[in-house]
Protein backbone atom coordinates (compact mmCIF):
# COMPACT_ATOMS: atom_id res chain seq x y z
CA UNK A 1 0.00 0.00 0.00
CA UNK A 2 2.85 2.41 0.85
CA UNK A 3 4.52 1.75 -2.50
CA UNK A 4 1.31 2.46 -4.37
CA UNK A 5 0.83 5.72 -2.44
CA UNK A 6 4.45 6.72 -3.14
CA UNK A 7 3.96 5.95 -6.83
CA UNK A 8 0.85 8.16 -6.92
CA UNK A 9 2.72 11.02 -5.21
CA UNK A 10 5.72 10.73 -7.55
CA UNK A 11 3.45 10.59 -10.60
CA UNK A 12 1.47 13.64 -9.40
CA UNK A 13 4.68 15.60 -8.82
CA UNK A 14 5.96 14.63 -12.24
CA UNK A 15 2.75 15.71 -13.94
CA UNK A 16 2.75 18.99 -12.00
CA UNK A 17 6.34 19.74 -13.00
CA UNK A 18 5.55 18.87 -16.63
CA UNK A 19 2.58 21.23 -16.56
CA UNK A 20 4.61 24.08 -15.04
CA UNK A 21 7.40 23.55 -17.58
CA UNK A 22 4.94 23.49 -20.48
CA UNK A 23 3.02 26.46 -19.08
CA UNK A 24 6.18 28.55 -19.05
CA UNK A 25 6.51 28.08 -22.78
CA UNK A 26 5.33 31.11 -24.73
CA UNK A 27 4.37 28.83 -27.62
CA UNK A 28 2.01 26.81 -25.39
CA UNK A 29 0.15 29.96 -24.36
CA UNK A 30 0.22 31.32 -27.89
CA UNK A 31 -1.57 28.21 -29.16
CA UNK A 32 -4.33 28.58 -26.57
CA UNK A 33 -4.73 32.30 -27.22
CA UNK A 34 -4.60 31.85 -30.99
CA UNK A 35 -7.44 29.35 -30.77
CA UNK A 36 -9.60 32.03 -29.12
CA UNK A 37 -8.35 34.91 -31.31
CA UNK A 38 -7.45 33.26 -34.65
CA UNK A 39 -7.06 36.47 -36.67
CA UNK A 40 -4.51 38.15 -34.39
CA UNK A 41 -1.01 38.58 -35.83
CA UNK A 42 1.96 37.91 -33.57
CA UNK A 43 5.46 39.28 -33.16
CA UNK A 44 8.16 37.48 -31.20
CA UNK A 45 10.47 39.22 -28.75
CA UNK A 46 13.51 39.10 -31.01
CA UNK A 47 11.67 40.73 -33.91
CA UNK A 48 10.16 43.39 -31.65
CA UNK A 49 13.58 44.19 -30.18
CA UNK A 50 14.80 44.73 -33.75
CA UNK A 51 11.87 47.00 -34.52
CA UNK A 52 12.49 48.99 -31.34
CA UNK A 53 16.13 49.57 -32.23
CA UNK A 54 15.70 49.92 -35.97
CA UNK A 55 15.52 52.93 -38.25
CA UNK A 56 11.71 52.88 -38.23
CA UNK A 57 11.36 52.85 -34.43
CA UNK A 58 9.58 56.22 -34.65
CA UNK A 59 6.75 54.54 -36.57
CA UNK A 60 6.33 51.95 -33.80
CA UNK A 61 3.60 52.32 -31.16
CA UNK A 62 3.75 50.11 -28.08
CA UNK A 63 0.53 49.70 -26.11
CA UNK A 64 0.50 48.26 -22.60
CA UNK A 65 -3.00 46.97 -21.81
CA UNK A 66 -2.34 45.59 -18.34
CA UNK A 67 -4.04 47.30 -15.43
CA UNK A 68 -2.44 50.42 -14.02
CA UNK A 69 -1.05 48.62 -10.97
CA UNK A 70 0.83 46.19 -13.23
CA UNK A 71 2.01 48.94 -15.54
CA UNK A 72 3.43 51.01 -12.67
CA UNK A 73 5.86 48.20 -11.75
CA UNK A 74 7.46 48.06 -15.21
CA UNK A 75 6.74 48.30 -18.92
CA UNK A 76 8.46 48.32 -22.27
CA UNK A 77 10.38 51.52 -22.85
CA UNK A 78 8.17 54.12 -24.46
CA UNK A 79 4.95 52.12 -24.13
CA UNK A 80 1.67 53.97 -23.84
CA UNK A 81 -0.90 52.81 -21.32
CA UNK A 82 -4.28 51.83 -22.74
CA UNK A 83 -6.93 50.95 -20.18
CA UNK A 84 -8.39 47.66 -21.47
CA UNK A 85 -11.67 48.23 -19.63
CA UNK A 86 -12.31 51.81 -20.78
CA UNK A 87 -10.75 51.89 -24.22
CA UNK A 88 -10.16 55.36 -25.59
CA UNK A 89 -8.43 54.48 -28.85
CA UNK A 90 -9.07 57.88 -30.45
CA UNK A 91 -7.17 59.63 -27.64
CA UNK A 92 -4.01 57.70 -28.56
CA UNK A 93 -3.72 59.48 -31.90
CA UNK A 94 -2.18 56.47 -33.63
CA UNK A 95 -1.07 57.33 -37.17
CA UNK A 96 -2.64 55.17 -39.89
CA UNK A 97 0.78 53.96 -41.09
CA UNK A 98 2.10 53.09 -37.60
CA UNK A 99 3.15 49.60 -36.65
CA UNK A 100 1.38 48.85 -33.36
CA UNK A 101 2.43 46.19 -30.85
CA UNK A 102 0.06 45.46 -28.00
CA UNK A 103 1.07 43.50 -24.91
CA UNK A 104 -0.12 42.33 -21.52
CA UNK A 105 1.29 39.68 -19.20
CA UNK A 106 0.97 36.63 -21.48
CA UNK A 107 -0.98 37.85 -24.53
CA UNK A 108 -4.66 37.14 -23.82
CA UNK A 109 -5.86 40.59 -22.80
CA UNK A 110 -3.81 42.19 -25.58
CA UNK A 111 -5.34 39.85 -28.17
CA UNK A 112 -8.81 40.97 -27.09
CA UNK A 113 -7.81 44.64 -27.39
CA UNK A 114 -6.35 44.06 -30.86
CA UNK A 115 -9.82 43.16 -32.11
CA UNK A 116 -11.07 46.55 -30.84
CA UNK A 117 -8.15 48.39 -32.45
CA UNK A 118 -8.83 46.74 -35.80
CA UNK A 119 -12.53 47.61 -35.58
CA UNK A 120 -11.39 51.22 -34.99
CA UNK A 121 -9.48 51.13 -38.30
CA UNK A 122 -5.94 50.44 -37.05
CA UNK A 123 -4.69 47.60 -39.22
CA UNK A 124 -0.96 47.10 -38.71
CA UNK A 125 -1.34 45.57 -35.23
CA UNK A 126 0.59 42.73 -33.57
CA UNK A 127 0.37 40.88 -30.28
CA UNK A 128 3.65 40.32 -28.39
CA UNK A 129 4.15 36.56 -28.29
CA UNK A 130 4.36 35.44 -24.68
CA UNK A 131 3.60 38.95 -23.46
CA UNK A 132 5.76 40.87 -21.03
CA UNK A 133 6.41 37.70 -19.03
CA UNK A 134 8.22 36.02 -21.91
CA UNK A 135 10.03 39.26 -22.78
CA UNK A 136 11.33 39.57 -19.21
CA UNK A 137 12.15 35.85 -18.97
CA UNK A 138 14.48 36.38 -21.95
CA UNK A 139 16.33 39.11 -19.96
CA UNK A 140 15.05 41.82 -22.25
CA UNK A 141 14.82 45.32 -20.74
CA UNK A 142 11.82 46.60 -18.80
CA UNK A 143 11.49 50.08 -17.35
CA UNK A 144 9.75 52.05 -14.66
CA UNK A 145 9.59 55.42 -16.37
CA UNK A 146 13.13 55.99 -17.67
CA UNK A 147 14.76 53.70 -15.10
CA UNK A 148 15.65 50.18 -16.19
CA UNK A 149 14.39 47.66 -13.62
CA UNK A 150 14.36 43.88 -13.32
CA UNK A 151 10.93 43.11 -11.92
CA UNK A 152 7.56 42.58 -13.55
CA UNK A 153 4.17 42.57 -11.84
CA UNK A 154 3.15 38.93 -11.54
CA UNK A 155 -0.61 39.60 -11.99
CA UNK A 156 -1.42 36.93 -9.39
CA UNK A 157 0.43 34.36 -7.34
CA UNK A 158 -0.54 31.60 -9.79
CA UNK A 159 0.21 33.53 -12.99
CA UNK A 160 3.46 34.72 -11.44
CA UNK A 161 4.76 31.16 -11.74
CA UNK A 162 5.15 31.88 -15.46
CA UNK A 163 7.80 34.48 -14.59
CA UNK A 164 11.28 33.53 -13.56
CA UNK A 165 11.58 33.96 -9.81
CA UNK A 166 14.23 36.68 -10.16
CA UNK A 167 11.87 38.73 -12.35
CA UNK A 168 8.78 38.64 -10.08
CA UNK A 169 7.97 41.86 -8.28
CA UNK A 170 7.34 41.54 -4.56
CA UNK A 171 3.64 42.00 -3.77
Amino acid sequence: MKRRWLLVVVLALGLTMSFVTAARSASAWKALIAARFPDVRWVDAETLAGWMGGTHAGDLVLLDVRNSEEQEVSQLHGAQYLDPVHLDIAALGIPQDAKVVVYCSIGYRSAAVIEDLERAGIQNVYNLEGGLFDWANQDRPVYRGEERVQEVHRYSRLWGLLLRKDRRAAQ
